[in-house]
C-alpha cells in the first residue's frame, strides 16, 4: 500500500503517494501521473523524511509540470478502483450495487466494500456511499481513540472527564478546561504512531495547560520521538480527504 505525504512550496501544497520496491536500490524517482498525481518511487528502506527532502528540492518542477488535477486532486467518486486512507494505509474500494435501501460499508482483509442501492446513480450513489463512509470511520475512530486514550491515560496518571470524537476540520484535537477531551475521527486515516502522538499531547494538557518548555518536555519523557511524529502529521493532514 502506498504511503502518503506532502509538501509545501510557496503557497502551494504538493501531495504525494510513496511507492516502495524491494528491487529499487537506491535511487528515489518522481513520476507525474494524471490520474493518480505525483508518485514517489522509493527503496524500501529510506526514511519518509528523506523522501519529502527529494519532493523539496524538486517541488518546483513538480509545480510547472503537474496540472490542476494532480496537485488538486478532486473528491472521491467512490468508483471501484480507487483508495481511502485507513491507518496510515492506501486502502482499496469494491462498490456493489445491491437491492438495498442504504448504503453500507464493509472492511474485510483490507478492502473496502461499498454496497449502495442500486436504484442510485451519479450524484446520489455517492453522496451515499460519502455518508457511509463517513459513519464508518467516526465509529472505528471512537473504538481506537478511547482505547487508546485508556492506555495513555494510565501510563500518564490523568483521568479525562470525557474522550469524544468530533468532526474537527481545523484540528487533530482539544483538551477543554472541564477535562473533556475531542478529537477530530479523521485522525483514525492516519498510521497508529501519529494516532498515538495526537491522543498523548492532548492528555498532556491535562497536567500542562500550555505549549510551554514544560509542556515539550513531559512529551519527550514519554514519547522520544515526538518531533518525527509531529512532522509526520503535518505532511500527512493534507492528504487525509474523502
Amino acid at each position: 500500500m502506498a504511503e502518503r505525504g506532502s509538501v509545501r512550496f510557496g503557497t502551494t501544497t504538493i501531495p504525494y503517494a510513496i511507492v516502495r520496491s524491494r528491487r529499487r536500490k537506491k535511487t528515489i524517482e518522481i513520476t507525474l501521473d494524471p490520474a493518480e498525481g505525483v508518485i514517489v518511487s522509493a527503496p524500501l528502506n529510506v526514511p519518509s523524511d528523506d523522501v519529502a527532502r527529494v519532493v523539496r528540492r524538486r517541488a518546483g518542477w513538480i509545480v510547472r509540470k503537474s496540472t490542476e488535477a494532480m496537485l488538486h486532486p478532486r473528491p472521491k467518486q467512490f468508483v471501484s478502483g480507487e483508495s481511502l486512507p485507513y491507518l496510515g494505509r492506501q486502502v482499496r474500494i469494491f462498490v456493489d450495487p445491491s437491492d438495498v435501501e442504504r448504503a453500507s460499508v464493509h472492511f474485510d482483509h483490507w478492502t473496502f466494500r461499498i454496497v449502495v442501492p442500486d436504484q442510485l446513480a451519479g450524484e446520489a450513489r455517492r453522496k451515499a456511499a460519502l455518508t457511509a463512509v463517513t459513519a464508518w470511520y467516526k465509529r472505528r475512530a471512537e473504538g481506537r481513540l478511547t482505547a487508546r486514550a485508556r492506555v495513555w491515560s494510565e501510563k500518564l496518571g490523568v483521568a479525562p472527564t470525557r474522550v469524544l470524537t468530533r468532526d474537527q476540520r481545523q484540528r487533530w484535537g482539544s483538551c477543554a478546561p472541564d477535562g473533556t477531551i475531542r478529537f477530530n475521527w479523521r485522525v483514525v486515516m492516519t498510521e497508529p504512531s501519529l494516532i498515538d502522538y495526537v491522543v498523548l499531547h492532548e492528555l498532556l494538557h491535562l497536567k500542562v495547560r500550555n505549549h510551554g518548555r514544560e509542556f515539550w518536555a513531559e512529551t519527550a519523557a514519554f514519547m522520544p520521538d515526538y518531533k518525527v511524529r509531529r512532522a509526520r502529521l503535518r505532511a500527512f493532514g493534507p492528504t487525509l480527504v474523502i
